[in-house]
Order: C-alpha cells, then sequence, then structure tokens
C-alpha cells in the first residue's frame, strides 16, 4: 500500500519505518529540512534501539523516501497517518496547531479519495476538528461533495513506548482504531484492515470503535500508568517517614495478579514527551467540560513535588549551602535507551543543585548532546550556573573531584558497578539514588553511606560499616 507519515519524530519515524518493513511504499514529510537532510544521508535524529538498521533495510529496497515537499507526499498516499507533535498549551490543553496544518495541506493537496488517520496524541473531538479543515480546503477548491475527492478521518493511537518503540509496533497488543460508521468509514475501514493485516495473523489484535472513544482511550492509558506511578511514589515518601521498605511493598502488593508488577516502582519521578503532558490534556479536557479528574490532578501534583525528593534527602544529608560540592549524576534522559530530556527528572534535580551553589558533573550513555542544547536553553539567563554544568563522556569522568554519586536514570550499566572503585573515586562514600538500582544493607556493609527512595537508610558507624 501508500503510506504517507506526516512527521517525522518518535512516533512518526517508528511508524514510517516499521510499515516499510512489512512491504508498504512509504513517504515520510517534514517540514524541518535539518531532520530530512539527516535521514536522506542515512542518519536518524533521534535514539530508538534498532530504528537506525530498519531505516537501513527499507531505504536500501526502496521502500521509504524523505521529503520536504508535502504536495508529493499528499498525492502519494492513499492512507495519510498524521505523526507530529501536540505539545502542551499554557492551560495543560494539546495544542493542536500542527495536527489542522496537516490536516488542511491534505485537503490543499489531496488527489482521490484519503484515509486521514490521526496517530498524534488528541483529546477528544480532534477527528471532528480535522474533518472540518479538511472540508474547508475541499470546497475552497470547487470539491465539497466530490465522491472522487472523498476521505474519512481514523483516530488511531500509537501504544510505543520511547527505548522499546520499534518492538511495541512489530509485535503490538492491541491496535485500536476509530472509525465512523458510514460509506467512507466502510471504505476507510478496509483500507486499515489490509495495512494492519500482517499484525493479527497470529490472532486478531485490532479493537475497533467510535472515534471518540479511541481517542479517549490513549489518554485513558497513560493516565492510569502515571496514576501506578505516582501512587508508588507517594507511597515510598510515607514508607521514608514509617520506615517500611517500598521494595517490600512492591513485591508484596505485586504478586497479586489483579495489580502486577508493572509501573510500580518508586523512584524520582516520570517525564517524557507522553505521561506529563497527555495527564495535563486530559485533566484540561475535564475541566472544559465542567468536570473534576481530582486522582489525576493529584497524580500530576505528586509527579512535581518528586522530582524534588532526592534533592531534599541530599540537602538533609549536606546541607543548603552546597557552595564547593561536586556531584556526579548518572544518567540524564528521562528513562533508559532514549536520548528523548523532555521532562526528564535529571533537569529538575541539577537545576537544583546548581542553584544551591553546586558544581554538576553528569554523565549518560546516549543523551549527552541534547543533554547539551536543552541545558543550554534551560539555563541560558544563568551563565554561572550552566559554568558549573559539565556533561562528561564517561561514568568515570563524571566521578572526578565529585563528593557524591546521584543515580537519576536506571541505565544498564549503572546496575552493577565496581563499588570498590566507585567508593574510592568519590571524596566521600555517598550515594544518592533515585532509581532504588542497590541494596541498603550490601551497601552499608561497604561502608558507602546510601540513601534511596522508601528504602531504609543504614546508618554507618565510625569506621564507615553498618552498625
Amino acid at each position: 500500500m501508500k503510506v504517507t507519515i506526516v512527521g517525522t519524530g518518535y512516533v512518526g519515524l517508528v511508524t514510517g519505518a516499521c510499515l516499510a518493513e512489512i512491504g508498504n511504499d512509504v513517504f515520510c514529510v517534514d517540514v524541518d529540512p535539518r531532520k530530512i537532510e539527516i535521514l536522506n544521508n542515512g542518519g536518524v535524529p533521534i535514539h530508538e534501539p534498532g530504528l537506525q538498521e530498519m531505516l537501513r533495510r527499507t531505504r536500501a529496497a526502496g521502500r521509504i523516501q524523505f521529503s520536504t515537499d508535502v504536495k508529493a507526499s499528499v498525492e502519494h498516499g492513499d492512507v495519510q497517518f498524521i505523526a507530529v507533535g501536540t505539545p502542551p498549551d499554557e492551560d495543560g490543553s494539546a495544542d493542536l496547531q500542527y495536527v489542522l496544518a496537516a490536516a488542511r495541506n491534505i485537503g490543499k493537496y489531496s488527489n482521490g479519495f484519503k484515509v486521514i488517520v490521526d496517530k498524534s496524541t488528541v483529546p477528544v473531538g480532534t477527528a471532528l476538528q480535522v474533518k472540518r479543515v479538511v472540508d474547508e480546503e475541499l470546497k475552497a477548491r470547487g470539491l465539497g461533495g466530490s465522491e472522487k475527492h472523498g476521505f474519512s478521518v481514523v483516530s488511531n493511537p500509537e501504544f510505543l513506548k520511547e527505548g522499546a518503540a520499534v518492538d511495541d509496533f512489530m509485535r503490538p497488543d492491541r491496535i485500536v482504531i476509530g472509525i465512523d460508521d458510514d460509506r467512507a468509514g466502510n471504505l476507510a475501514r478496509e483500507k486499515m484492515k489490509r495495512l494492519y493485516a500482517p499484525f493479527n495473523r497470529n490472532h486478531e489484535r485490532t479493537l475497533y470503535m467510535d472515534v471518540f472513544s479511541a481517542e479517549f482511550t490513549k489518554y485513558a492509558a497513560n493516565a492510569m500508568l502515571a496514576t501506578r506511578i505516582s501512587f508508588m511514589n507517594d507511597l515510598s515518601n510515607l514508607a521514608d517517614t514509617v520506615g517500611a521498605d517500598i521494595e517490600s511493598v512492591r513485591r508484596g502488593i505485586g504478586s497479586d495478579p489483579r495489580i502486577g508488577y508493572h509501573f510500580l516502582y518508586a523512584g524520582c519521578g516520570y517525564g517524557g514527551s507522553c505521561f506529563p503532558k497527555d495527564v495535563q490534556a486530559l485533566a484540561q479536557t475535564a475541566r472544559e467540560n465542567g468536570h473534576t479528574l481530582r486522582v489525576l490532578e493529584a497524580v500530576e501534583a505528586v509527579n512535581r513535588d518528586q522530582k524534588e525528593v532526592l534533592v531534599n534527602k541530599i540537602v538533609k544529608r549536606m546541607g543548603e549551602d552546597l557552595r564547593g560540592r561536586t556531584f556526579a549524576v548518572w544518567g540524564l534522559a528521562f528513562k533508559p535507551n532514549t536520548d528523548d530530556m523532555r521532562e526528564a527528572s535529571s533537569r529538575r534535580i541539577i537545576e537544583s543543585l546548581l542553584e544551591r551553589g553546586a558544581t554538576v558533573r553528569g554523565y549518560d550513555p546516549v543523551a549527552r548532546e541534547e543533554a547539551e542544547r536543552v541545558f543550554a536553553l534551560d539555563l541560558a539567563d544563568r551563565p554561572d550556573e550552566l559554568k558549573r554544568l559539565h556533561l562528561v563522556k564517561t561514568q568515570q569522568d563524571a566521578l572526578t573531584d565529585a563528593d557524591a554519586l546521584v543515580i537519576v536514570t536506571e541505565w544498564k550499566e549503572f546496575k552493577s558497578p565496581d563499588f570498590w572503585h566507585l567508593k574510592s573515586a568519590l571524596k566521600t562514600p555517598v550515594i544518592f539514588d533515585g532509581r532504588n538500582l542497590y541494596e541498603p544493607e550490601a551497601m552499608a556493609e561497604m561502608g558507602i553511606d546510601y540513601f534511596a527512595i522508601g528504602r531504609p537508610h543504614v546508618e554507618l558507624d565510625r569506621n564507615g560499616s553498618s552498625n
């Protein structure tokens, strides 16, 4: 099938590559010429495991192309995926300007029946806005009501985890398609069924529903996962107070099959491109419709506060004035296997340390360049703080002259370091672990003063061993 992907971010690029991988003729378009140049030169503008290899194969086979030519992209695809950004507006609602601009271009250049697929995460009612915009453009061309230039707007939300997006697309647990129950919708349904047929050969994974419900499903899914994270983080803070171990609690409740273990890990807050903005957008949708999602507003508040918990532990141990102190920070991206710095906990933590006068030496296996760009913007009006931030190339470089280690992202390479070497490299053997990677007793036995999230702190005696 001929498919067009509008937008070459995480969702668009993964969708395009995977659809090309199974044999479709894919045209990826983006208004950013820098991205297109990178892709046409064999590069990838984002870090996503397996994506570059897949693009190399599909490009060599001639099944995927990249361009800024909007007219050519619309004329190419019978199925037009809109996969552009929907950043949060000032009130927390999703900004749909890029979605509607893409829709307007489809109406402006449409050369036949088009299935227009909202792949971007959008609030309930967006399909109606897309339909209105396309209608306006077709009528301006004198094509309103033309069977030849008809279209159907479909909601097909993505459920891709950054760091595992390729696998998620190629092995989906569900494919949600919201579609109208009319003649155009029936034509669209047949095209979508054909497009996704390779993913349904073992068993049917497609869930058909109305468009409103499909749009709602994406937000509801992310809101539920964010709720589990914030609930565990809230419990971890209580565990700190009463002396319980949140890891024991996690195992205890996760063993209940009604609850399960997924997204029950306490930490220093969630980030990324999805959970923060989707929670805000769903809460704003509720407010616009006269409702208050009280649980969801609490989820957002807990997550906002959780990003300060690790800093509070540092201040309690080392004092409010951190001038002259140096902190090694391991992990900058919001999660492992990505270079995405959007809403990353590291940003809040590092800025809080810098505000208190500290020097920070940060390390991340893949996010260093993106972190340099982000912090240059974040700290543009605070040049003194920016000078005290050093983003280094190795774990060892981060430890140089550091008074303590702060762990923010749970990269695999951080899980089993040489602790004796680590201890000797630090000026003082102190670790503040925002992802609970290590066991408190084991750290104490090695003479490391270890502070985690919701886990008991084991006091060291004067000789550096546990009491």
